[in-house]
C-alpha cells in the first residue's frame, strides 16, 4: 500500500473512532415533561422529585393517559405494576401516589419520581396560611382546607439568576402580618448579571392559578407561564385586600431608565373557553392581536393599584369579554376554566417594571351565583 493510502487509512479511523466518541449514550434520567387527556394542571417539582398532577373532579383516573417527556434514549416505568396499566394509560384508581422510576440512555443513571393524582374542584377563598414547602423559595398551597394543591409563581425561574441567598430574597413569599394571620408579599427583584446577559433585568413577584415551566423560562418566558384550571360555576366578582408601594426606579427591558413612568401592580381573574384539557392562557395575554385572548368569556380586572400601606379592599365584578357568554352545559362538563393572577408589576412579563415595587394580597374570595 501506497504511503498515502496508509495515511488517507489512519485518518479514516480516527474520523470514525470520534464519530463513535460523539454518540456516546445519554446519560441524563429526568421527567421534563408529561401530557395526557384530562390532565388539568402539572407540577414537576425536580427537587424533591415529585410530580403533582390534577384532573377534572370527574375524570376517569382508572385509565388516565401519561406521556412522559424523557431525555434522549431514557426509559421509564412504575415501580409496581398495577392491574389496569396498559401504556400511555395507566391506573390511578386505587392508588393516587405512585412512583416511576427513570433510567438514562446508558444504563447507568437512574431517578425515581413520585407521582400524585389528584381529583380535584378549585376552591373560592383563598388565606395564603400554609406553606408546600420553605426550602430553596416558598410555594403555597392553594386551599387550607385539604393541602392538595399549590399556587404556582415565577419562584423557579428566578432560582436560575443566583441572586437569592435565602428563600425571602425570592420575588413571591409568604409573610406575617396580613389582614388576617399571614399574607402574600410580592416584590419586584432585579436578576443580576444574568438578567443583563439574557435580556431580563427584572423578575417580577408573582402568584396565579396554574403552572410554570422552569425549562420554558429563557427560551419563552412568556409561554413558561401556564394560567386557568377547570371552573364549573358562574363568577360573580372577585374581593379581597392589598397594600402596594412602587419602585423608585422604572426601567424597560433593556433596563433603561424610562423618566417619568411609575409601577403599578396587577390584580385579576378570568373565565375562558378550554377547547381541550391541556389548553392554557399564558403570560402574552394581553398582547392585542393574541389569539388566545379571544377564549376569554368574563374578565374581573383592578384599574390600577394606588400606593397604600393599610389593607385597601377589592370588589372587582366580571365583566363580559368578545360578545361571550357561559354555555351552561359547556360548564357542567368542565369547557371552562378560571385563571387568578396577582402581580408586582404589571409589566412584569415583559421585564418592565421598578426593582422594588411590592403587591401584597389577602382574604381573596371568589363569588359566584348560587348553583342550581
Amino acid at each position: 500500500m501506497k504511503p498515502t493510502h496508509v495515511f488517507t487509512s489512519i485518518l479514516l479511523v480516527i474520523a470514525s473512532t470520534s464519530c463513535i466518541q460523539d454518540e456516546a449514550l445519554n446519560v441524563e434520567a429526568a421527567i421534563d415533561g408529561c401530557s395526557g387527556a384530562n390532565i388539568q394542571l402539572l407540577n414537576i417539582n425536580e427537587i424533591s422529585r415529585e410530580i403533582d398532577i390534577y384532573v377534572f373532579d370527574g375524570a376517569n383516573t382508572a385509565a388516565q393517559e401519561l406521556n412522559f417527556e424523557l431525555p434522549e434514549g431514557a426509559s421509564i416505568v412504575p415501580d409496581k405494576k398495577e392491574a389496569g396499566d396498559n401504556p400511555p394509560y395507566y391506573d390511578f384508581s386505587t392508588q393516587t401516589q405512585r412512583n416511576f422510576t427513570v433510567t438514562s440512555e446508558d444504563g447507568n443513571n437512574h431517578s425515581t419520581y413520585t407521582l400524585n393524582m389528584y381529583k380535584i374542584k378549585l376552591p373560592l377563598e383563598y388565606s395564603f396560611e400554609n406553606l408546600r414547602e420553605i426550602n430553596p423559595y416558598h410555594i403555597l398551597y392553594i386551599t387550607d382546607i385539604n393541602g392538595i394543591m399549590q399556587w404556582a409563581s415565577g419562584n423557579p425561574g428566578y432560582k436560575l439568576c443566583g441572586m437569592a441567598k435565602s428563600a425571602e430574597d425570592y420575588p413571591t413569599v409568604q409573610t406575617s402580618g396580613g389582614k388576617e394571620g399571614k399574607c402574600i408579599t410580592l416584590t419586584t427583584r432585579s436578576t443580576g448579571s444574568f438578567g443583563s446577559m439574557t435580556k431580563m433585568p427584572i423578575a417580577a413577584g408573582n402568584l396565579f392559578v396554574g403552572s410554570f415551566d422552569a425549562t420554558s423560562a429563557v427560551i419563552a418566558p412568556l409561554q413558561a407561564t401556564q394560567f386557568g384550571f377547570t371552573f364549573t360555576r358562574k363568577p360573580i366578582r372577585m374581593t379581597g385586600y392589598y397594600k402596594y408601594k412602587a419602585g423608585d426606579v422604572f426601567t424597560d427591558k433593556a433596563g433603561q431608565v424610562v423618566s417619568g413612568k411609575t409601577d403599578t401592580g396587577d390584580i385579576y381573574a378570568v373565565l375562558y373557553e378550554a377547547p381541550t384539557s391541556d389548553f392554557s392562557l399564558d403570560g402574552d395575554l394581553f398582547t392585542p392581536g393574541n389569539e388566545k385572548a379571544q377564549h376569554i368569556v368574563a374578565l374581573a380586572r383592578i384599574e390600577k393599584t394606588i400606593e397604600t400601606d393599610q389593607w385597601t379592599p377589592f370588589n372587582l365584578p366580571f365583566e363580559p369579554q368578545n360578545g361571550k357568554t357561559i354555555d351552561e352545559d359547556g360548564l357542567k362538563n368542565g369547557k371552562y376554566k378560571l385563571a387568578v393572577v396577582f402581580s408586582s408589576s404589571i409589566r412584569g412579563a415583559y421585564f418592565e417594571g421598578a426593582v422594588g415595587s411590592q403587591l401584597q394580597i389577602d382574604e381573596v374570595k371568589i363569588e359566584c351565583e348560587e348553583e342550581n
